[in-house]
């Protein structure tokens, strides 16, 4: 009996959830989607095979998707300011895609050569200014490229990483910023916070209590609700039901993190997002595996979906979140 009650609780509670949650797809293709963005009603994405495109939110037959490319490109990144969206492919040449909003119509605007081009994560901070993060070339600089009033560069600064600390682009949620930081979370064999000051524009590096030291385990992703508070999820995409040292909060801007639920999650995860409103206690996060929630700022955490191969998410209001992964876009709607 000893061993049958915990087992039931934890059914009651998952089955608990499952009445407090609606699930519906509103797009399929053959392909994999780690970027998203939401705007104008829609879902925008970016994905394997060049492929870009959108689907109404309250419309799902309202539907487009074009190629940016003639070739075979992969994109894990996608950003938008008021008038364009921008889209970066993984690997080398890195090519920079500018799409028109107005008539979707795309241009190349940037190009990185450098054979050990990997742009893992496209950020906006405002509209006239966005940073994207390179997997760093051989001698370990922090390679950032800079949007800023209409014109991309290679971003300049004197930050090392660690041998093998790079990134993963696994959700395009590794950048995160307000008014006053921007924050970079790494991962392989060292994952750290690498945190931007915007007024004396000086980079600070934080270590983390993350698990890492392979090039597959780390933080994944992050978000901040204000200055101070924040969480990063990911772990170890070989070993996908490890939970430990997987997820962190910090409550100083990223200076300090304390390990949560440890041994007591859904496993790897790659994309996290605070609920608009809840002033960063409640918050969404996906993995290959899972869809879980918290709502006591990350300490506890609850498996609400089974749904698998689901990568990145970004909430659409308090009440909805947008997911998309291995072909689909699915949305869910909390009753709680």
């Amino acid at each position: 009996m000893k061993k049958i009650l915990p087992f039931l609780l934890f059914f009651l509670g998952i089955f608990s959830f499952s009445q407090e949650v609606s699930f519906e797809t509103v797009f399929n293709d053959k392909i994999s989607i780690r970027a998203i963005e939401i705007w104008d009603n829609k879902v925008w994405f970016s994905g394997t095979d060049s492929k870009f495109g959108f689907v109404d939110l309250k419309n799902p037959q309202d539907q487009k998707q074009i190629k940016l490319s003639e070739g075979r490109l992969q994109f894990r990144t996608l950003g938008q300011n008021k008038n364009h969206f921008y889209a970066i492919n993984i690997e080398s040449p890195a090519l920079f895609f500018e799409i028109d909003k107005k008539d979707l119509k795309s241009k190349t605007v940037f190009k990185d050569t450098v054979k050990t081009a990997f742009y893992d994560a496209l950020h906006f901070v405002n509209d006239n200014l966005a940073y994207s993060f390179s997997d760093s070339d051989a001698n370990d600089n922090l390679k950032l490229a800079i949007l800023k009033n209409g014109e991309w560069s290679s971003f300049k600064n004197d930050v090392i990483l660690n041998k093998g600390e790079a990134a993963f682009a696994a959700s395009n949620t590794n950048i995160a910023s307000n008014k006053k930081y921007l924050w970079i979370a790494t991962g392989g064999k060292a994952s750290r916070i690498i945190r931007l000051n915007f007024k004396t524009e000086k980079f600070e590096i934080f270590n983390t209590p993350f698990i890492q030291g392979e090039s597959s385990q780390g933080m994944y992703s992050i978000d901040f609700y204000d200055d101070q508070f924040g969480i990063a999820v990911g772990g170890d995409y070989t070993k996908q039901a490890d939970n430990i040292n997987n997820i962190a909060t910090t409550g100083d801007g990223g200076k300090t993190w304390q390990i949560q639920a440890s041994g007591a999650n859904a496993g790897y995860t790659t994309c996290v997002k605070i609920r608009p409103g809840s002033k960063g206690k409640e918050i969404i996060a996906v993995g290959d595996q899972h869809i879980s929630y918290s709502s006591d700022f990350g300490k506890t955490w609850k498996k609400i979906s089974d749904e698998k191969n689901l990568y990145v998410c970004e909430w659409i209001d308090s009440n909805s979140i947008v997911f998309a992964g291995k072909d689909r876009i699915a949305v869910l709607k909390l009753k709680f």
